[in-house]
């Protein structure tokens, strides 16, 4: 199953979305307090967790790929652009910042999308992606917006950073909250960050890892064995 651009934009109007944006976005200012005078890009479904930078950054750009459709925001003035995410519409180095949320788990192909990102990462930029977790409730349950592609456990993560030349630098965890909270129960979704954090931390519903962008690749190691003589019988006296 894949959520279009529509329908996620109605979950985060649901009471447990949200619940679900608040969680995450606190998050994710922790990392990123604020973007003043920086390029921002948001990949995957990223607006509703944009609008804080939007004042103090220098531009903010939400790109939405195609399998996913692209829905305007903010209204009336439109940041939003539709991409294939083996090609984005960006220059080299170009953002300071790039945002990946709902984006990495339903990838064609996970490794060209976070080429392009590094493309499009300043040498010294930083990207945060916030990703479904494997081990989660909000990554088994089909009605949820996590559940859609592939989650991640934290090992499968660093591997694919480390491999397409990212540095995970820092983690953290959020979404405690059971996907199939209605209004009352979201209600306390600071409760259950709390537990879960403090008591639970295996079980959040989505990795926040931030990466710096690598200019040199993991070398290779390479085993060296030994050349054996093989040997034969004779098939006749004189050989």
């Amino acid at each position: 199953m894949q959520l279009d651009a529509g329908e996620l934009s109605d979950f985060y109007e649901s009471p447990v979305g949200r619940a679900a944006r608040r969680l995450i976005s606190r998050r994710i200012r922790e990392f990123w307090p604020h973007c003043r005078g920086l390029r921002v890009l948001g990949y995957g479904f990223a607006p509703p967790y944009l609008k804080p930078y939007l004042a103090d950054a220098e531009r903010v750009i939400a790109c939405m790929p195609a399998r996913t459709g692209v829905v305007a925001w903010p209204v009336p003035r439109s940041l939003s652009v539709l991409s294939d995410e083996d090609a984005l519409p960006f220059a080299d180095a170009l953002f300071d910042r790039i945002l990946v949320v709902h984006g990495l788990e339903g990838a064609d192909a996970a490794r060209v999308l976070l080429r392009q990102l590094w493309r499009v990462l300043a040498p010294e930029g930083r990207m945060l992606l916030v990703t479904p977790n494997r081990a989660s409730l909000w990554a088994q349950i089909e009605s949820s917006p996590f559940a859609c592609g592939r989650p991640f456990h934290k090992g499968e993560l660093t591997s694919l950073l480390t491999d397409t030349l990212f540095e995970p630098v820092k983690w953290d965890r959020a979404l405690y909250l059971p996907p199939f909270a209605g209004r009352r129960m979201a209600q306390f979704g600071d409760g259950f960050e709390k537990l879960g954090r403090r008591f639970f931390p295996q079980v959040a519903g989505v990795h926040l890892v931030e990466a710096t962008k690598s200019l040199y690749g993991r070398a290779a190691v390479k085993t060296v064995t030994k050349a054996k003589a093989a040997l034969r019988p004779a098939t006749t006296l004189q050989s």
